[in-house]
């Protein structure tokens, strides 16, 4: 083995699911495994068979991996049972995998607190449980529990629960931080006392990030001799989350060249994966995300622009392709020439720097941003009001006027009836048409109304779908008069997604001009005269 090679072990299907508000079920499951089979590490923890029936559902029936090692989670032996007589150990082993991983107490205050049997009782639990193992899969994982706690507490306790695990013929010894309280300076401190007793070619590191620094830990782990990591997909996990492997990946590969079982193309997966976690839970992405997120590569200030234009080095610290993502400039009232040209190239506006209305473009920009719009988040309101600038967007239809009507109400059998209900006068092609709409609230009905006139005319808009609806104020001290923005983002069926943006001191404006500018965009990108 290369002293150069980490192995990557993920979580996420097990201890990621204990994330506040994620339910896994079988199917979602199976998705994610297959995702990271492709995308090539070497362990995947699928959950803990004989713990609840979705994991007996996957394991039942588990995905068909070709380069992952699919492993199972579970315990040491209990107190007072040998290992051949111990249920839940017992399904550890029967579950079909051909790896396990099984937690053990490394922390003598659990010993003594928590289990209340003798110190050497729990080491013989390690060492009978792994040997017993041993000969029925063909590879032993150890979880120290609390090891980091533990040694701090009682090293030369901790110390033996780990040799007892190693002697016993486990493969791999693995250093929790399960309360994420260690720091970076105290994992290497300890991991360099441990490579004395048991090689880094055995040991691997789990880290919690109750501090933040569950990446940080992991990284020092690595530094110091460990060479395997655990973690979760976007840091999933209870609390604060584990260490991500999202971050961490392109930070061994790309930052510090240590080797993992992806390769160079497999990396450039990384940040669809992380999006397609992120749909399977029903969330958005992080924008902020190192390496995939929406905001990693963009650049808004004008100096920043002309750099990145120059030099990407500037301000990117690696290519963004590397890891599957993308440059984005966008514009804000920090923008100046540099950006707006450089977001006509993003979008394909070819036009002459010395055009006049690329100086006018950025003072309305500057203008709109300081009346509260925001395009640095919705660049699909951008380009329209850049290509308008340039006299290039049809007048799809116009919208004469609009009321929205809402009702509040006990019906006959006392239940709460909220109805909302929207008409619009829309003109398209010197043709005038009104209708009503009825809507789950004010913005659903109006987007109901438009879209009962739009669709039969534009049947490109069937596929348009809302995902996402977010409301700001702009000056809270006007309390109830204060001005919303309104920020909607859209998608189609393809999966194309835009984000516009709207204005007003009345909410139901403000979400009909961010409603009007994704239709309108719509139409544009599917080449509707």
């Amino acid at each position: 083995m290369s002293d150069k090679r980490i192995y990557i072990y993920d979580c996420t299907l097990r201890d990621g699911a204990q994330t506040q508000g994620v339910d896994f079920n079988a199917t979602d499951k199976a998705l994610i495994a297959k995702q990271l089979d492709l995308l090539g590490v070497d362990y995947i923890e699928g959950g803990w068979p004989g713990a609840n029936p979705t994991d007996d559902a996957f394991f039942a029936s588990p995905p068909t991996l070709t380069r992952s090692r699919l492993t199972a989670f579970g315990m040491t032996r209990r107190a007072g049972r040998s290992s051949d007589n111990d249920p839940g150990l017992n399904a550890l082993l029967d579950c079909g995998t051909e790896a396990i991983c099984m937690v053990g107490k490394t922390w003598d205050f659990h010993v003594d607190m928590a289990l209340n049997i003798e110190h050497k009782e729990n080491i013989a639990m390690i060492a009978d449980s792994i040997a017993h193992a041993t000969t029925k899969v063909n590879e032993v994982i150890f979880d120290a529990e609390h090891f980091f706690d533990g040694y701090k507490a009682n090293p030369k306790f901790a110390l033996a629960c780990l040799k007892a695990a190693h002697d016993a013929g486990g493969r791999w010894i693995v250093l929790c931080d399960t309360n994420g309280g260690t720091l970076p300076h105290e994992i290497t401190k300890i991991i360099n006392v441990v490579t004395k007793h048991i090689p880094g070619s055995k040991l691997g590191i789990h880290c919690h990030n109750d501090t933040g620094n569950a990446v940080a830990n992991s990284l020092a782990a690595v530094r110091a001799g460990v060479c395997q990591v655990q973690g979760a997909l976007n840091g999933l996990g209870e609390r604060c989350g584990n260490a991500n492997l999202i971050t961490i990946i392109p930070t061994l590969v790309l930052k510090m060249g240590y080797e993992t079982g992806l390769s160079a193309e497999d990396m450039t997966h990384l940040s669809q994966v992380s999006r397609i976690l992120d749909e399977c839970l029903g969330r958005l992405p992080e924008r902020s995300a190192p390496y995939v997120g929406e905001s990693a590569f963009t650049h808004k200030g004008g100096l920043h622009v002309s750099a990145v234009e120059k030099d990407p080095r500037t301000y990117e610290h690696v290519e963004p392709s590397l890891v599957g993502n993308q440059r984005h400039i966008v514009v804000s009232d920090q923008a100046g020439r540099s950006n707006i040209l450089a977001r006509f190239h993003e979008i394909g506006i070819n036009v002459d720097p010395k055009d006049p209305r690329v100086t006018l473009l950025v003072e309305q920009v500057k203008k709109r941003e300081f009346d509260g719009y925001s395009y640095d988040g919705a660049g699909a309101s951008f380009e329209l009001l850049a290509r308008r600038a340039l006299g290039k967007v049809p007048e799809y239809f116009r919208c004469n006027n609009f009321r929205v009507l809402d009702e509040r109400r006990w019906n006959a059998k006392g239940e709460l009836i909220i109805m909302s209900e929207a008409t619009v006068k829309l003109t398209v092609d010197c043709e005038e048409y009104m209708t009503v709409a009825e809507g789950n609230g004010p913005v659903n009905a109006l987007d109901m109304a438009l879209r009962k006139v739009l669709t039969p005319i534009y049947p490109t808009l069937e596929d348009l779908r809302l995902v996402d609806f977010k409301v700001r104020i702009l000056r809270s001290k006007d309390a109830s008069a204060a001005m919303p923005r309104v920020m909607i983002e859209s998608a189609s069926d393809v999966g194309e997604h835009w984000s516009t943006v709207g204005v007003s001191t009345n909410i139901i404006e403000a979400s009909y001009e961010a409603l009007r500018d994704s239709i309108i965009y719509k139409l544009y990108r599917d080449g509707v005269a």
